[in-house]
């Protein structure tokens, strides 16, 4: 049991929520944030409402939803490796530079009117883009931007700041849409960048340099790929993610059909309708430390997927506005309330060398069920209604809830994810060069018989931490002739990858370290042999086995 009073390692210290405020940059960005926000929100209106002026189509106008979420379901994996191996800040001045762009040109065409409901998709579709290049080096620099003890309230703030935006802009851009129009929304969103733009040029980030060469692409979305699958936490964490995203998108991608059709307002009744989405979430951002204190991460998950099910229910039976606001509000502090929560558990699981790539995974899953959700929903509206569509987004909601019983979220522990810096590179007599490989590792322990099931218990986890951090072909074996010694070996492709699957070990990971190395019994430490492989082959016997191969 976790006794909320005692200050121990298992839960963080609780702070004050404006704590992260204090650091200078931090807020400077925040506030720049704000702007982005607040004009991208009003171009998400302009963009919403303007396709239901140009398509009947209910499935068009879900597809706005989706075609901003598709690019963060595509891209934000490659997106997370360039955060962890390039300057972020740079990443983010590309992206939000790019963005402008588009806007600028976006607003040209909704000016001139040659927007068609394909073009307008595509629009949305690159502005996505950049969202998806800027979301992961975003979500990165919370680290660089705060001390870690500041992160869980820096991305409350983040998400607070979002939907503070989110209450008034929808409806200040409902009314600047019914005034001057969609390209005017366009236009506003695209002078809304210039103050991120300026923020980020200012900042100066403290990037600790690494000796060792840049990751390839490649190989950096596949180290990404390998810890996370290896981490079943956050495997937990991006799986509930993702059937939030599926089930809850319904709301938000069918609120303009909602709004026209079966509420009969405009465009500012829709955009009101978001705003009371946002102020639900503020709510939900404010409350959401408070909640955490009382209920476990599950509980608060499962919470936000109930709630969500009865707002989508009312929303779909309601045929009044002020009914529908209610909902909207619960709904607004269900959406913040959970994935706040997924991000700032993967943020807190996650070491620095790794984080972008963890969170754009995160992302992605999550992207990818609200793409896929406003997609599948769009469909449902048009066959069966939109208000039948939400009930069976409401019964998914549920079943979301339920899934808790099978993979409940990991509870948010204080793990010491700084480098462990134990590692030192050998003196070496062969003259290797940093791609010189394969390289393979034994390590030979001295193991007395009794302890040999608490040893094979800690080498389970040595092993999932091995294969996490970048090694290949891990192994364990016992010596037939000498029982009492045992030989774990692994294999990385290059010299210098075994480097850095050292430096990747973090002082969390010592732990298990520390197990093994207390079960060995030999009288100095644990021997490691650090070997070359060399084929042995002579060279016309491979050219000769290929040239058989090619024959038949």
């Amino acid at each position: 049991m976790i006794h909320r009073n005692k200050r121990d390692h298992s839960v963080p210290d609780r702070r004050s929520p404006l704590a992260p405020f204090r650091h200078d940059m931090f807020r400077t960005i925040w506030i720049a944030s704000l702007s982005s926000n607040f004009g991208g929100l009003i171009q998400a209106v302009g963009a919403a409402w303007m396709m239901t002026s140009i398509s009947n189509s209910v499935n068009m106008v879900a597809l706005v939803q989706a075609s901003t979420a598709l690019p963060i379901m595509l891209f934000s994996v490659v997106s997370g490796a360039l955060a962890d191996n390039f300057d972020r800040r740079r990443i983010m001045l590309v992206a939000q530079s790019f963005m402008l762009a588009i806007s600028a040109v976006m607003t040209i065409f909704a000016y001139l009117g040659l927007i068609t409901p394909w073009l307008l998709l595509a629009f949305t579709f690159l502005l996505g883009c950049g969202t998806a290049l800027n979301n992961p080096s975003w979500q990165a620099s919370v680290g660089d931007l705060v001390p870690r003890d500041d992160v869980p309230g820096a991305v409350a703030l983040n998400s607070m700041g979002f939907n503070i935006t989110r209450s008034v802009g929808p409806a200040i851009g409902g009314m600047i849409v019914a005034a001057a129009g969609a390209a005017a929304a366009f236009a506003v969103n695209t002078v809304s960048y210039f103050a991120i733009i300026f923020a980020l040029a200012r900042w100066r980030p403290g990037i600790t340099p690494n000796a060792l060469p840049r990751e390839t692409l490649g190989r950096a979305i596949g180290a990404g790929l390998r810890y996370v699958a290896m981490s079943p936490n956050i495997v937990k964490v991006i799986f509930r993610g993702f059937f939030f995203g599926l089930s809850a998108s319904a709301v938000l991608a069918l609120l303009p059909f909602v709004a026209r059709d079966l509420i009969g307002g405009g465009p500012l009744v829709y955009g009101v309708m978001l705003g009371s989405f946002g102020v639900g979430a503020i709510g939900g951002a404010l409350l959401s430390g408070r909640l955490r204190e009382i209920l476990s991460s599950e509980g608060v998950a499962r919470w936000a997927f109930l709630g969500f099910a009865i707002s989508a229910g009312i929303v779909g039976f309601s045929n009044n506005v002020w009914s529908t606001n209610a909902a909207l509000l619960i709904s607004g502090a269900c959406w913040v309330l959970a994935l706040s929560l997924f991000n700032m558990t993967v943020q807190l699981s996650t070491p620095r060398w790794v984080v972008g790539r963890a969170m754009s995974l995160s992302q992605t899953m999550t992207f990818a069920g609200i793409a896929g959700g406003s997609w599948i929903w769009g469909l449902a509206a048009e066959e069966y209604g939109a208000d039948n569509a939400l009930y069976a987004s409401g019964v998914l909601m549920l079943a979301g809830a339920a899934l808790g019983l099978r993979f409940a979220l990991p509870e948010f522990t204080s793990l010491n994810l700084n480098p462990l810096n134990r590692f030192s590179e050998p003196l070496l007599r062969l003259d290797l060069q940093p791609r010189s490989g394969p390289i393979v590792i034994m390590i030979d322990y001295n193991i007395a018989e009794e302890d040999v099931p608490a040893f094979l218990a800690a080498m389970a986890e040595r092993r999932r931490i091995r294969i996490r951090d970048g090694a290949g072909q891990w192994g364990l074996m016992r010596d037939l002739e000498n029982p009492e010694i045992w030989t774990e070996s692994y294999h990385t492709p290059t010299w210098v990858e075994y480097v850095r699957h050292n430096q990747r070990r973090t002082q969390a990971d010592a732990e298990v370290s520390d197990r093994i190395r207390a079960l060995h019994r030999g009288p100095t430490d644990p021997r490691v042999h650090r070997m070359i492989e060399r084929q042995t082959i002579p060279p016309h016997e491979i050219t000769a086995y290929k040239t058989h191969v090619e024959m038949h």
